[in-house]
């Protein structure tokens, strides 16, 4: 079996570099030899010695290239990855991707250009790096009806959450040294807005319920503005707070959002720290199941890589027999349940509420919500800071429409002794 890898850099390496370690181990895998024919890169790999393979600066002569049965893209970004996809899938031939983004918004049309051709496009290192939740969701979750799944599925974020509650250090500190350590990107709006993490949870819950990927009516919001003191105030109340991605299936349709959470500091996923990634899926037959593991990286990514590229090889002959790119037949896919926006999903809410500390305040904060419905769990003042006079209001509610707290929300900032914007951040039990 012959693979083609076009780009060389992290990705594309590790590839390249383990396919070369393990190729006796993968070739009693498949039942033949997987051999790299040629190399499409800018660049040279100072750590890949490409030795006898063929390397062309040209990526799409890869994608001609008439002796090639697996095209591996590893360059990433949207309309060159694109065209070079959808370039060797005419001519035939099978393909493997990293790149989550071009799946998660380009996905339904690749796919299609797929099936029109008989071959197969794959994706495991798309979603998760080395951890198999695509295989997991897709082929092993299959006798089930999954209800939810969440996931801290970005862990430049993670790395910065930690740091910042494990520490007392602002988001900017902690910020510039992730990118110091290579973490995170010069701009690293993806990781900390949340944009990454939603390309990958649009991938899951396709797979997971069985509909289109539809990036583009997910909700996602960054982690630029939580707080040291949201972190401890948090865990204050038995807390800690993740980066997450949730879906989940309702009677409504199905919710797709990425944001900061509130996630009790007794569950496994609250104590997933670092760079580290970790998805949690329920389902009706097997219950809650966990997979965590590195979530990027060289070599951890290319395991999820070289995994496809076995699958795509035990089924070359026949194509037919493979699993359908999202585990569902094509015209099974439904439209029947929608992607609700933000203001019609329910859950508890964390507000900090930052005010002048004098009577009265805490009675006129708890009638608007009482006004609107909103019941409390856990409400506390926090001391008061010497710089303004102000104290933080910190209050936990019961399970509310977010519309119902958008609106009670702009009422208490309207109210004359709150001061700054009110912080809100969701609660999950995952239960």
């Amino acid at each position: 079996v012959k693979v083609g890898i076009c780009g060389l850099g992290t990705v594309g390496g590790g590839t390249f570099n383990v396919i070369q370690r393990n190729a006796s181990s993968i070739a009693a895998r498949v039942g033949r030899p997987v051999i790299i024919e040629q190399v499409g890169a800018r660049r040279d790999n100072p750590d890949c010695n490409t030795g006898n393979a063929s390397v062309t600066r040209d990526i799409f002569e890869v994608a001609h290239n008439p002796d090639i049965d697996i095209l591996v893209e590893t360059i990433g970004g949207y309309d060159v990855a694109k065209e070079l996809i959808l370039t060797a899938i005419e001519q035939g031939k099978h393909v493997v991707t990293a790149n989550k983004a071009l799946i998660a918004e380009h996905g339904n049309e690749i796919f299609q250009a797929a099936r029109e051709k008989n071959v197969i496009v794959a994706y495991e290192a798309a979603v998760a790096g080395g951890i198999p939740i695509i295989k997991c969701l897709r082929e092993g979750l299959s006798a089930n009806r999954i209800t939810w799944l969440a996931g801290i599925i970005n862990g430049t974020g993670n790395y910065i959450l930690t740091e910042m509650g494990d520490h007392n250090r602002p988001f900017e500190d902690v910020l510039k040294e992730a990118q110091a350590l290579g973490y995170a990107e010069a701009d690293p709006t993806f990781d900390v807005e949340g944009i990454d993490a939603c390309h990958k949870l649009t991938i899951m819950a396709s797979i997971a319920f069985g509909i289109p990927l539809q990036f583009n009516k997910a909700y996602t919001e960054g982690i630029s503005k939580v707080t040291p003191s949201d972190i401890q105030y948090a865990a204050s109340l038995g807390f800690r707070i993740k980066h997450l991605g949730v879906a989940r299936r309702s009677e409504k349709g199905i919710e797709l959002r990425v944001h900061p959470t509130l996630i009790p500091s007794d569950r496994p996923l609250a104590n997933i720290n670092g760079v580290m990634n970790s998805v949690v899926v329920q389902g009706d037959a097997v219950g809650q199941t966990m997979y965590s593991g590195p979530g990027a990286g060289a070599e951890p990514t290319a395991s999820s890589v070289i995994a496809d590229i076995i699958d795509i090889a035990r089924t070359i002959e026949a194509p037919d027999s493979a699993v359908n790119a999202l585990g569902f037949s094509a015209d099974s896919l439904s439209n029947d349940l929608p992607v609700l926006p933000i203001t019609e999903t329910e859950c508890s809410f964390y507000l900090r509420i930052h005010a002048d500390d004098h009577p009265g305040v805490m009675n006129a904060v708890t009638q608007v919500l009482s006004s609107h419905g909103i019941n409390i769990d856990a409400i506390t003042q926090k001391v008061t800071r010497e710089d303004d006079g102000c104290a933080d209001i910190v209050i936990l509610t019961h399970r509310i429409l977010e519309g119902t707290m958008d609106k009670a929300i702009s009422e208490l900032e309207a109210l004359a002794d709150i001061r700054f914007p009110i912080t809100r951040i969701r609660v999950e039990t995952m239960a």
